[in-house]
């Protein structure tokens, strides 16, 4: 086929390629769904005709232009989407928050988890005190003093403090997330070992009438702290789950899925327990009032909610007005 008959059977197509380009440039925030997908097989097509026409005709003036529509074509379709910025913010904007309803029955089960070794652990430490000892790791009951709760404000090395408790959480969550490929046994005993410990000293507080400190001290990092570990044992447990229940595709395969899913959720995690571990670390154990406390506690939770309830929101508004 000559140039000129090239030109005259895919002229239409160019134009309108050059058309949306010149469109995305110069008003960016008008764009619908629909134009985006024009644009892409444009592009595509235009690309293919460009492959065509440089190899029959690589100087030609018809290939010259059509190199630079394709160029500014690919320029504006992955600019913004390669930037580490777009990224994050899509990460955390939308992808995240997908995954973790996507997951929600997983997480759910997670918390229960937690929720039955609680209750277990109280239970158990309020029949008889005694029984605290079987529950806690050995030589941790006898540090146990409801009367010296918040002593020592004064000799607390908060930056250190701070890391060993980031480091620390960070491998319970690591740790039940990879205890996924023990069919779910790991992260099922963490869930229940670490909601047993909280009930079991819960048990000891509310036996000294000092359950309102107690809560106080637990938390402004333990919404946060509970929220992460909570996502995480929800990634193991279902890695766990497709293990036994490889469901259409082959067990191998939704491991797989699950794995990459899973390590996601799990990496979304590490900036909640290091902005918990900053909590625990600096004002966990300070000198402030409880009430502040408690105040610093029912801010990180209306930060969760509205950080998932704007991107719920935000969601639904891009479908029913994809040009937002």
């Amino acid at each position: 086929m000559d140039v000129t008959s090239f030109w005259h059977r895919h002229k239409a197509s160019w134009a309108e390629l050059e058309q949306l380009v010149e469109r995305f440039t110069k008003q960016p925030r008008k764009i619908h769904a629909d134009e985006i997908d024009k644009l892409t097989l444009l592009y595509k097509k235009t690309s293919a005709h460009l492959a065509y026409i440089r190899t029959f005709h690589p100087t030609d003036e018809v290939t010259l232009y059509l190199n630079q529509l394709v160029s500014r074509a690919h320029n504006l379709t992955y600019k913004q989407q390669g930037t580490s910025w777009y990224q994050l913010k899509h990460f955390f904007g939308s992808y995240l928050l997908l995954l973790i309803r996507q997951r929600m029955g997983f997480i759910g089960m997670a918390a229960l988890l937690f929720l039955i070794g609680g209750l277990a652990g109280f239970a158990a430490v309020m029949v008889d005190p005694l029984n605290l000892y079987v529950v806690l790791p050995q030589g941790m009951a006898e540090q146990i003093n409801p009367t010296q709760l918040g002593a020592g404000h004064d000799s607390v090395n908060s930056p250190v403090l701070s890391t060993m408790i980031m480091t620390n959480n960070m491998k319970v969550a690591m740790l039940a997330f990879v205890g996924g490929i023990t069919l779910g046994i790991l992260p099922i005993y963490l869930l229940l070992f670490n909601g047993l410990l909280v009930g079991a000293l819960a048990a000891v507080y509310a036996q000294a009438d000092s359950s309102y400190a107690f809560w106080a001290y637990i938390l402004p990092h333990g919404v946060i702290e509970l929220t992460a570990i909570f996502i995480a044992g929800g990634a193991g447990l279902h890695m766990g789950y497709r293990m036994l229940v490889p469901g259409r595709y082959n067990r191998k395969h939704q491991f797989l899925i699950a794995a990459k899913e899973s390590a996601q959720l799990l990496l979304a995690t590490l900036p909640l327990l290091v902005v918990a571990g900053v909590i625990e670390g600096y004002i966990t154990p300070s000198s402030l009032s409880l009430e502040t406390k408690y105040g610093v506690a029912l801010l990180t939770l209306v930060a969760l909610v509205g950080w998932y309830a704007w991107g719920i929101s935000r969601k639904r508004a891009l479908t029913r007005h994809p040009s937002i």
